[in-house]
């Protein structure tokens, strides 16, 4: 079953991206998530002038928030047009950064149950002094299987829920990492709409990205002081600059016993952000030759790594790595690599029949559900006031406001120290009239306690505690709703979406 999908309109035009001569590294190849049936999808990526655009997000639990799916399907949308325009084949590449150490960011996943309700569960957190481990080597361990079984439980009649199910139950295993899950889960779930998942913690691309980083490190002086100069020319042009520069760190990161640790410069060298144990570049090089994985990049060097390795025309971001990507600009020209295009991805809503069916019976709106107060609940809650009861309220009140002003003239005529407390009486009036105002919608609200649950789960499906639908539920929970149709449905309405917003773009490069 397909959903109606809503369009968020893009805060920037997506630009086209240019031609690139770079290759695709055949010794990179071994760091693709697999699934069955995608050779051929993987040999696309050796043929002759074959680019990829790149987008990607850290690792979360099934499949993280939906924004996280949409960004793959929004580099499909981009790669089929740019292939189409160009005659050449444009491969999608899901970047998978399981460097990411943020567990408390990625460790919660909410979706909407059978009946609209909205569901969360999350791994434990890790202690305040537990290592920031990298999500490559972050266990899930047996703590998954609850949240497997309540993601199970939250669809007991839907005949649809089973593959989706199955899928998850199939990658996110307690003898597996959170990244390695998530890597794997999403190449099963979109290699068949074209997609290649790539590890960005496998050896191979460590080994690929090592002289890169090492240069980033030997660059550190200069490039803080680039990235403080870009970031004021941000701030005077009114632009986030989106990450914080000029505190002498690098852009990478050492695993060490502390987990994931910034390397910053001390004077002599470089030493770690929180072990303060002082590394030389030397030392660090024979790291990076016999350990490459315990090195890896900031969110402002990951862009310039993906640039550097792969034959990436665009990268699809979403609004905080457009911020960052602008900031990012020295980095690429003082490390010497080809910058790619940053195109902003798809954003947008599923809408749900239960949500249609309330937009209909109260004639309201999307723009009205998505918006904050509650303008459509207090609408509703006077459906069941008798005729002309906001009138009555309103002269009564006009009434108490005007016909004291009389009383208050006299008192004070005849002891200026009676104003106030006539002036008080009044309030006191008011404030019972709006007492009784409230009691009569408390108990309006009871006779249209249904109405109001419709809409309070109306609300939750396009806008769940508040904030946008795709940052908080998993496409996962829809899915288990409406089957896998669905992606294949979001899927072509997003290549519709970027073949009309690229309509201007001229047809070769």
């Amino acid at each position: 079953m397909s959903l109606p999908i809503v369009d968020t309109p893009l805060a920037a035009s997506p630009t086209l991206p240019a031609e690139r001569d770079a290759r695709w590294n055949s010794a990179l190849t071994p760091a693709l998530f697999r699934s069955p049936g995608d050779d051929a999808l993987v040999a696309r990526l050796g043929l002759p002038r074959a680019l990829v655009v790149t987008t990607g997000q850290q690792p979360g639990l099934f499949s993280g928030p939906s924004y996280a799916i949409s960004k793959a399907l929004s580099a499909r949308a981009l790669s089929l047009v740019l292939e189409r325009r160009w005659g050449r084949p444009v491969v999608p590449l899901y970047w998978i950064p399981g460097d990411d150490h943020d567990l408390h960011e990625v460790g919660t996943v909410s979706w909407l149950n059978g009946e609209g309700g909205l569901v969360s569960a999350s791994l434990p957190p890790r202690p305040a002094d537990a290592p920031l481990t990298p999500l490559w080597r972050e266990p899930l361990g047996d703590a998954v299987l609850p949240l497997l079984d309540a993601f199970e439980q939250s669809f007991p009649v839907a005949a649809t829920a089973a593959p989706t199910v199955e899928w998850l139950r199939r990658h996110y295993r307690p003898g597996t990492t959170l990244a390695a899950a998530y890597g794997a889960a999403l190449a099963e779930l979109l290699a068949p709409l074209g997609i290649l998942c790539l590890d960005s913690s496998h050896p191979a691309v460590k080994r690929a990205a090592a002289p890169l980083l090492l240069q980033a490190l030997e660059h550190t002086t200069s490039l803080d002081a680039a990235l403080v100069a870009r970031a004021e020319q941000l701030v005077r042009l009114g632009r986030d600059p989106g990450v914080p520069v000029g505190d002498g760190a690098s852009l990478v990161f050492l695993d060490g016993p502390l987990g994931r640790d910034r390397l910053v410069a001390d004077g002599n060298g470089l030493q770690t952000r929180r072990g303060r144990t002082a590394l030389r570049l030397e030392e660090l090089g024979r790291i990076a030759a016999a350990e490459p994985t315990r090195l890896s990049g900031n969110v402002l060097l990951r862009p310039v790594l993906e640039s550097a390795l792969l034959p990436t025309v665009a990268y699809v971001a979403g609004p905080a790595e457009l911020r960052y990507l602008a900031l990012s600009t020295p980095v690429y020209e003082q490390l010497g690599v080809v910058a790619q295009r940053p195109v902003p991805r798809w954003s947008g809503l599923l809408v749900e029949p239960r949500v249609t069916r309330v937009i209909e019976k109260f004639g309201s709106s999307i723009v009205e559900l998505l918006s904050e107060g509650n303008a459509l609940e207090e609408r509703i809650t006077r459906l069941a006031y008798p005729e002309g009861t906001d009138a009555a309220f309103a002269a009564l009140r006009e009434a108490i406001a005007q016909g004291y002003q009389p009383v208050i003239r006299a008192a004070a005529g005849v002891d200026p120290t009676l104003e106030r407390p006539a002036a008080a009486a009044r309030a006191q009036a008011l404030h019972g009239l709006d007492g009784l105002a409230r009691k009569l919608a408390q108990h309006a609200r009871k006779r249209e306690s249904t109405e109001l649950g419709q809409i309070a789960r109306a609300r939750t499906s396009v806008r769940p505690e508040g904030r946008s639908q795709e940052r908080v539920l998993s496409l996962a929970g829809f899915l288990a709703r409406y089957g896998p149709e669905l992606l294949v449905a979001l899927a072509a309405h997003l290549e519709a979406w970027y073949a009309r917003v690229l309509e201007g773009a001229p047809a070769t490069p």
